[in-house]
């Protein structure tokens, strides 16, 4: 008995708590440092996160986390604003507070409990370089909450981390997540009392994403990572992206002094605020591009989704030039920023040889006559090959930027690649919009030239699928979107109700209404912005042209209105004097309510697109109307199954 008493005297001796408050005593985090570092999150006493084992394991059978010694540790308020560059708004305040443990072995992590969610990363102080053989992170929950989940999509050879990161959210229970597959994040887990757990990573650099996968608790997730990519080779079937044939036993190698990606966890008990959040952001490293003054987002007119199917002209439309002088002539008159040439204006083995039927220095003269900048489609494989030279010699040619394509991969080699993408393209004054990409995780304020992410099940999936497009437009808002901004391509002109929908390659239609695609460019984040649709089919449609000429890319002030996940969503954005006001909605039709007092006046003239009356049986229907509003008023507004709505308001 004595020494049973004494080994619990001693375990309790040695087990070492920690706590941390957000800065208005909301949300508090609990560290345990045993056996197991583990943490455990509450909000307002609510349980948020149950403990949670955190370890990082490497080769030489060292376990940073486990049997952890703490040998000092620091608490400190932050309080800074943080200058957002093409971003929702102009400046964010990144206020925290923040633990740091320094433990035996040369290792540490670092906590922050902010009023929106929590993070935490480790860091390591080791003279030599390292390598990862695994981590433990775990995100376990009291009960088995529903969560809205991801799966990783189209594996090829067998690979589950090499996909798309495009898919349909399944909305379950934790229980039931399907083992032996992973998820890729964001994740969203629905908690009692309205609570919300976003599970993302941040300021991820030289190491690979992190998927999540079912934890043997089965009421919880834990972290899977891709292996390190040994050996790639060109895809035969598709010479623009590399196929791992090869991965390594451990997950990453890499500086022994270093920190790593931040675990993150947006909380919310309101649902809409996870259209507002900035946390990624706030995470991320600090710009490393001194000069920005060059960098212009904005709207592009886009060929791909249409097929190049424009009508009425003299020439064959096609990959040709006198098709693409075609475009920005509609983009000039209609104060479009940018064309693109998606596919096919280029070998797919070799970026620097361009097909006989473009033109390119004709096409860039012309644009640059009407004020237009010339963006080009590559896929990831050829550029890696000549990126120097690419980046070089197209940046001296005038083009303004590159939709890189096809990475479909977040291993450790590939995250370097989207670094060293970025910032040989800023050295060469190039925008980049990475397709085909896993979810941002703040690149976009490092290397502010980053203007766009795909990593989204997005309008292009309208061209040949079945899912239900419209219930994941009303969800990607509070899920996907809270990570960084996101290349959906909206814009869609032919639009259908559920029951007339049909996938069609070549002359594609959205689900939902046409103010729910008009919603979407002051819904989605997205600073560099196509337009989907052909020139014809917006001359067409000049009043929906007008308006999406109207939206601004980037904001000065975003503020989420109204919203629950899966279901509608309301939100405000401002562009100096001048608001944007966008709601959308799933299919089930509803009367929603708009406050607003967030108006800086009194006195505004709002221009409303609107479901029309028969917009439920024709979604093409919508009413344009003028309205004399002020910060007092409350507009009542429906919503058509699979609706929008979207008004532009200005000081009278």
């Amino acid at each position: 008995m004595i020494v049973l008493l004494f080994l619990i005297t001693k375990a309790i001796t040695a087990q070492k708590t920690y706590s941390i408050s957000s800065p208005n005593g909301s949300i508090q985090i609990n560290i345990t440092a045993a056996t197991k570092l583990t943490w455990s999150v509450t909000r307002q006493s609510q349980n948020i996160l149950a403990p949670s084992a955190i370890a990082m394991r490497l080769q030489n059978g060292e376990v940073l986390g486990d049997n952890a010694q703490i040998i000092s540790t620091k608490k400190e308020n932050i309080i800074a604003t943080i200058p957002a560059l093409f971003y929702k708004k102009d400046m964010i305040e990144d206020n925290c507070t923040q633990l740091t443990l320094n433990c035996k072995g040369d290792y540490g992590l670092i906590f922050r409990a902010y009023n929106d969610g929590v993070a935490y990363c480790f860091f390591t102080k080791k003279k030599d370089s390292i390598i990862i053989q695994s981590e433990d992170a775990e995100f376990n929950f009291t009960d088995d909450d529903s969560a809205w989940i991801p799966y990783s999509n189209d594996p090829h050879n067998g690979d589950k981390y090499q996909c798309s990161f495009e898919n349909i959210y399944q909305h379950i229970p934790l229980s039931q997540f399907v083992k032996d597959t992973v998820a890729f994040a964001p994740v969203l887990v629905d908690l009692s009392n309205n609570n919300k757990a976003l599970i993302t990573e941040a300021d991820l650099e030289d190491f690979p994403g992190m998927f999540l996968t079912n934890a043997p608790s089965g009421f919880g997730l834990r972290a899977d990572h891709a292996p390190y990519a040994l050996e790639q080779v060109q895809n035969e079937r598709n010479p623009v992206q590399a196929l791992v044939t090869k991965r390594a036993d451990y997950i990453a190698k890499t500086e022994g002094r270093r920190s790593f990606p931040w675990r993150v966890i947006i909380i919310s008990n309101n649902d809409k605020d996870l259209l507002n959040s900035d946390l990624v952001y706030r995470l991320a490293s600090p710009k490393r591009v001194d000069d920005v003054s060059w960098i212009k987002p904005g709207k592009v007119a886009w060929d791909w989704w249409n097929d190049w199917n424009i009508s009425h002209v003299d020439f064959r439309a096609g990959i040709n030039t006198q098709t693409y002088k075609y475009y920005i002539d509609f983009a000039s008159a209609n104060h479009i920023d940018y064309i693109l040439l998606d596919e096919g204006w280029s070998d797919d083995k070799d970026i620097m040889r361009i097909v006989p039927a473009i033109d390119l220095k004709e096409i860039i003269s012309y644009a640059s006559q009407k004020s237009v900048g010339v963006w080009l489609w590559m896929g990831s494989y050829p550029l890696d090959q000549k990126i120097n030279e690419i980046f070089t010699t197209y940046s001296k040619m005038g083009i303004k930027g590159f939709k890189i394509d096809f990475m479909d991969r977040d291993d450790q080699p590939m995250v370097e690649y989207y670094y060293r993408v970025a910032k040989a393209a800023a050295e060469n004054h190039i925008m980049v919009d990475f397709h085909g990409a896993y979810k941002p995780t703040g690149l976009n304020r490092t290397y502010p030239n980053v203007v766009n992410f795909e990593g989204v099940h997005g309008l292009e999936q309208m061209k040949w699928g079945h899912d239900d497009q419209v219930t994941y437009d009303v969800s990607i808002p509070f899920i996907r979107m809270a990570s960084g901004p996101m290349d959906y391509t909206p814009g869609a002109m032919r639009n259908a109700t559920r029951d007339s929908y049909r996938p069609i390659n070549s002359m594609p239609m959205s689900q939902g209404t046409r103010c729910h695609q008009l919603a979407m460019y002051i819904m989605f984040e997205a600073p560099f912005e196509m337009l989907s649709d052909n020139p014809n089919a917006y001359m067409k449609e000049q009043e929906s042209t007008d308006f999406i000429s109207s939206v601004p890319t980037t904001f000065d002030e975003t503020i989420a209105i109204d919203g629950k996940v899966s279901e509608y969503c309301v939100i405000a954005r401002r562009k100096g004097n001048t608001w944007f006001v966008s709601a959308m909605n799933n299919w089930n039709a509803r009367d929603i309510s708009i406050d607003l007092s967030f108006l800086k006046q009194e006195n505004y003239q709002a221009t409303i697109f609107k479901d029309g009356i028969n917009a439920d049986r024709d979604a093409t229907d919508y009413k344009k109307e003028m309205q004399t509003i002020s910060s007092a008023d409350k507009l009542n507004i429906h919503l058509a199954p699979g609706g929008g709505w979207a008004a532009r308001i200005e000081m009278k």
